[in-house]
């Protein structure tokens, strides 16, 4: 199938109320199980690649590395793939456009921008990223791809969960009516696990509301109820991979003894 239908297709999975659920993989083997439990599009996550990789996350494993296992995932699988491209790997709006125009080329629909700095957690001004996130979708449409731009704001990592309030809510409106108006497709907000704001958010949010599934933020069926149009799964799955690994492993060698 053409990128251009698959990026249609994707698009279009992203239905408040019925949310796509993105199991993310790191890998051809792990996208590969993730379809064969019928998901219907597949997504990296930053952490997970990196540490299939042998790196640390924060941009820290290289792009030529991170695209050439698109590549790869792209090639094995014939469903929509959207990768998880950190803060863009540079600051400068042309080096983002740049980042996601090697990602079109590699056969990604869509993808995640964050407007945190890789370095150390802390938020770009809001008018920063909607510049990053407006090259971002420049380079995009002069592919003639509907591409699904996620922009992720970690507004809800700059303080612990229980002191979560109504002024971070504000905050991250404030900035996703920007995104909204720099060509982003959806408003990912890890961290975020509050019903009560939750709910306000995606009432008053201009985008798709993206959660992150955790163990702390409400279950799948509560966030469909609350208007959630798409569920990501991040590092968890890999880290739920690599436990059963450990775990198998010793059980394996005591066997063994």
């Amino acid at each position: 199938m053409q990128a251009t239908e698959l990026a249609r297709q994707f698009q279009a999975l992203h239905i408040p109320g019925n949310p796509l659920i993105l199991f993310n993989a790191w890998d051809v083997g792990s996208a590969r199980a993730v379809a064969d439990a019928g998901a219907r599009a597949i997504a990296t996550g930053s952490w997970s690649v990196a540490a299939a990789h042998g790196y640390e996350d924060g941009e820290r494993i290289p792009l030529e590395l991170a695209m050439a296992n698109l590549r790869r995932i792209v090639a094995a699988l014939p469903l929509p793939v959207t990768v998880d491209l950190e803060t863009g790997y540079g600051a400068a709006p042309q080096v983002v456009a740049d980042t996601v125009a090697d990602a079109i080329e590699a056969g990604a629909v869509g993808c995640n921008l964050e407007d945190s700095f890789a370095a150390d957690g802390s938020l770009r001004r809001a008018e920063e990223q909607a510049a990053r996130l407006a090259a971002a979708r420049k380079v995009a449409d002069k592919a003639g791809l509907a591409f699904f731009i996620n922009a992720r704001t970690d507004v809800f990592f700059q303080k612990p969960a229980d002191a979560h309030d109504a002024a971070m809510v504000d905050a991250a409106l404030e900035r996703a009516r920007a995104y909204a108006d720099a060509g982003a497709s959806g408003l990912f907000v890890p961290g975020l696990v509050s019903e009560t704001l939750i709910e306000r958010l995606v009432k008053e949010s201009p985008l798709p509301v993206n959660i992150m599934a955790s163990a702390a933020a409400p279950a799948r069926v509560r966030l469909a109820e609350l208007g959630v149009a798409r569920i990501s799964h991040g590092p968890g799955p890999y880290r739920g991979a690599m436990r059963w690994l450990t775990d198998a492993a010793i059980g394996a060698m005591g066997r063994g003894a």
